[in-house]
């Protein structure tokens, strides 16, 4: 019984994903070994033993310890690395016809989520690269699959952080939308880079399904959850700061439970970070909660911009120096926001929410009116009892995305 259970199991990987383990592993060694010696010197230091030169660092013999420690562990990963890549055209031949498990998938969207930035920076096979997807695959605009389903009226549904587009729920808003005429296009992306990174990228894409969409466009909406709804407004702003073309297809925009200006849990995580960082004997333990992502930073007040977050120390507790920016003038804009509550209250708004993202932040309303995000009250809906991720297949909000867009037509 163990045996088969173990087989099922391992058919969600792929022969490819050792290599990038081997490179988390060797990473997670060398961090151990840091941290290890962060905590000696703090003790030593308490003793009046002087340390290194660099804050956190022992001297002498003790330093060439951790040295050696921190040494054989790369060359052992490097050792590894050489072998796999000259190994990865054998045992890759079986991976490549065969998709993704969304067990595998799912797994590996909350890691991009918690370390993606470090993962797309040393180039880990496991950072997932940002992809327009149609029924399943990934659309490649060099050779266009045959889409005999496709209008002129596109839908692009954008997921949150840790998430990937497997998750939007089936049947749900998307198999609604389409019911009135939209073609659903979904986004995978790396949830752990900055959202301006990907928002830049993101740009770009969407002017190569302008360029190449089969049918003649004339409408893109878009259906955005969580951080997605961020990752629009920061694409929008970069294609038409490039003067790029497919804003002017742009129609509409359906925010789910977006942090238009944050969510406390990030701030929580910062607080985290100078609490770690008051003594020298938990100093060193700051590396740890200091692995989250910028993408995850980015949440503390809703960074859109590269000047958001570029020149700026990301762990360091600071207040928000966010460029205001409005909704885009053009385009219609909803927002629906969410409440584990019965009804609104003090507690709803500004502790609860849905758990994750206050009702206020979801709405786009900021105590400095430059900040406010002005959504008209018609494009604002509040639903009740519905948690964070409920909101990815809720009927009653399906029915108010029906609502909003149908009357647009």
């Amino acid at each position: 019984m163990r045996k088969v259970v173990a087989q099922k199991s391992s058919s969600h990987w792929r022969s490819s994903d050792l290599r990038a383990v081997a490179q988390l592993a060797t990473q997670a060694t060398t961090a151990v070994a840091h941290i290890a010696e962060g905590v000696h010197q703090s003790v030593w230091g308490t003793m009046g033993v002087p340390g290194g030169k660099a804050t956190g660092q022992t001297r002498g013999l003790t330093r060439l310890v951790y040295q050696s420690v921190r040494g054989i562990t790369q060359l052992v990963g490097n050792g590894l690395e050489t072998v796999l890549k000259r190994l990865a055209p054998v045992l890759e031949i079986a991976d490549q016809a065969a998709p993704g498990s969304p067990q595998r998938e799912a797994v590996l969207a909350a890691l991009n989520g918690v370390m993606g930035d470090r993962l797309h920076a040393r180039g880990n096979p496991l950072a997932t690269p940002m992809t327009l997807r149609y029924q399943g695959q990934a659309l490649d605009w060099q050779a266009l699959p045959a889409m005999p389903g496709a209008t002129g009226k596109v839908v692009l549904l954008i997921h949150g952080l840790c998430m990937n587009e497997l998750q939007w729920s089936a049947p749900g808003h998307a198999d609604a939308l389409a019911a009135l005429g939209y073609t659903p296009v979904h986004l995978r992306y790396n949830s752990g880079r900055h959202i301006s990174e990907n928002g830049h990228e993101l740009a770009a894409q969407l002017e190569q399904l302008h360029a190449h969409w089969p049918a003649p466009l004339q409408d893109i909406t878009v259906v955005a959850h969580s951080m997605g709804g961020l990752l629009i407004r920061s694409a929008l702003h970069a294609a038409r700061q490039a003067g790029l073309r497919w804003p002017e297809r742009l129609k509409a925009i359906v925010f789910l439970g977006t942090p238009h200006h944050g969510a406390p849990l990030e701030r929580a995580g910062n607080w985290f970070d100078v609490i770690l960082g008051s003594s020298p004997y938990t100093r060193p333990f700051a590396r740890l909660a200091q692995l989250r992502s910028a993408g995850i930073t980015d949440l503390r007040y809703g960074h859109v911009l590269d000047s958001d977050w570029q020149g700026q120390q990301r762990f360091r507790r600071q207040p928000d120096k966010r460029e205001p920016l409005p909704l885009p003038e053009g385009v219609a804009c909803y927002a629906v926001a969410a409440t584990t509550a019965a009804k609104r209250g003090l507690l709803a708004d500004r502790l609860l929410g849905d758990g994750l993202v206050p009702l206020h932040s979801a709405l786009g309303q900021h105590d400095d009116a430059r900040r406010t995000l002005a959504f008209a009250k018609s494009a604002q809906c509040i639903v009740y009892r519905t948690s964070h991720m409920a909101l990815l297949s809720s009927p009653t909000v399906t029915r108010q995305i029906l609502d909003w867009l149908s009357s647009r037509t």
